[in-house]
């Protein structure tokens, strides 16, 4: 058996062990199993009493989990990395906000929404594909400007926040100020707040600890410890979950994920509005996936010494590669976009360096598709403080903008802003681009690496003029 794996993963030649990847696949997963609770959460926001909106639930659990399984596993075998992959935070609440909430407010049916949104998902990762197989993916990210690289994972993290703090009544609405801070003189309102606060306060704490496998498993236990002071608060509310089993899960998987791809609905109005809408939501998804995979890959594979002579990432194009097919698997199978986690750093950390780690993360999983009947009962509130540390994570990559000068900073202050204020990605992304492209024309600043970025602001401005936001 060791001389098998030794051959597949090239253990020696990689100056590790059958044991340390076991542990570094353990730790990875333990750092991001969060995601398997939290994904569906968001894929479906705050509409948990809408009239078959558990049918979608269940099928972004499973669907969530075999694109993990599949990208993982396309990581493990293309490119021997320890690298693990699953739905991106942040694009599976821009999902929610630019598929299934329009058909809310429009009264349309769910299921129309998150089909066009899948279809979306599937044209903007074989686009991915192509990109990635091509090389022209690493020319789009080295052509598009510092500041905006910068502000779009920042501001990603705001928006992440953002939808915490609301998930967990911490942020609420007010008529006069826009959003205010909750009530804490009435425990119906203080309570769901509180227990996102605690939740928080041990994910931060035990991020902070000494012993590596609490620091690992910060976000989960967190999670855990959240989903306890729910129950002990009393706020649980049995007519909110749908009583389920796993066949029915499956079933909801089958009806309502596997290939539910409606191409027509994406470009009908019932739920984008036109075609510039869906060029602009495919580019989104495209730049966000680009930039949270080179920058996961880039910090996780030097931190581990898997770098070339030049320090780019060993076997950066298989690594490109099953990112993409990753999130063409998750969209066949019923999930939003699929991106390498930066958690893959903990397992780098505890030892990991080839890709018998990441076989190790799929298997643990796969084996999580039977939980789905348990993990129902934990409360938006509880999975709000994970949402809120991810967004504490991002923002730092606005440090490393260049705010001595006036139009970089401005230009990622916009990108940034947008972002949480209009509540969509693509949004501060369009806006971002048009600021950066008309101050250096007017300050004569212009030049040809500049061609990508007006690409997409010019693409912007013709979504802003005719498409009715």
């Amino acid at each position: 058996m060791y001389n098998f794996l030794n051959r597949v993963f090239k253990l020696e030649e990689n100056h590790t062990t059958v044991r340390a990847e076991i542990v570094g696949g353990l730790t990875t997963f333990f750092a991001m199993c969060y995601i398997i609770i939290v994904n569906p959460n968001q894929m479906i926001g705050f509409s948990f009493d809408v009239p078959g909106i558990w049918g979608i639930w269940n099928a972004c659990f499973v669907g969530g989990i075999l694109a993990a399984v599949i990208a993982t596993l396309c990581m493990a075998f293309l490119a021997n990395k320890p690298f693990a992959l699953a739905a991106g935070m942040g694009l599976n609440s821009f999902f929610f906000v630019s598929f299934i909430l329009p058909c809310l407010i429009g009264g349309h049916s769910v299921f129309d929404g998150y089909g066009a949104g899948l279809a979306v998902i599937l044209i903007s990762g074989i686009i991915f594909l192509i990109l990635s197989i091509t090389g022209v993916r690493k020319h789009i990210a080295t052509s598009l400007p510092t500041s905006l690289k910068c502000a779009i994972p920042a501001g990603i993290g705001l928006f992440i926040a953002l939808i915490g703090f609301a998930n967990s009544g911490i942020v609420v609405g007010n008529p006069y100020t826009f959003v205010a801070l909750t009530d804490f003189s009435t425990w119906k309102s203080a309570a769901p707040a509180l227990v996102a606060f605690i939740g928080l306060v041990v994910i931060v704490v035990l991020a902070k600890s000494k012993i590596s496998w609490l620091r690992s498993s910060a976000v989960i236990l967190g999670i855990l410890v959240a989903t306890a002071c729910f129950y002990a608060f009393g706020l649980f509310d049995s007519e909110a979950i749908v009583k389920t089993s796993v066949g029915t899960v499956f079933s909801d998987w089958a009806k309502h994920g596997l290939f539910n791809l409606k191409f027509g609905k994406a470009f009908d109005g019932v739920t984008i509005g036109s075609v510039f809408s869906v060029i602009m939501l495919v580019i989104t998804y495209c730049l966000v996936d680009i930039f949270d995979t080179l920058g996961t890959v880039y910090g996780t594979a030097t931190e581990a010494g898997l770098v070339d002579e030049n320090g780019d990432p060993q076997n950066l194009q298989e690594i490109m590669h099953s990112d993409a097919i990753g999130t063409v698997a998750g969209a066949v199978t019923g999930t939003s976009t699929i991106t390498t986690f930066v958690e893959s750093a903990s397992g780098v950390a505890s030892g990991a360096r080839t890709g018998l780690a990441s076989v190790v993360t799929s298997i643990l999983f796969l084996l999580c598709l039977f939980v789905a009947p348990v993990a129902q009962y934990v409360p938006t509130a509880a999975t709000a403080p994970a949402l809120i540390y991810v967004g504490i994570l991002m923002i730092k990559n606005i440090t490393n903008v260049d705010f001595t000068d006036i139009t970089n900073a401005a230009t990622a202050f916009m990108t940034l802003a947008i972002m949480p204020l209009t509540y969509s990605i693509s949004n501060g992304i369009m806006v971002g681009a048009i600021t950066y492209v008309l101050l250096r024309l007017l300050t004569g600043k212009y030049n040809k690496k500049d061609l990508v970025v007006t690409g997409i602001a010019i693409l912007a401005i013709l979504k802003f003029v005719f498409v009715k936001m």
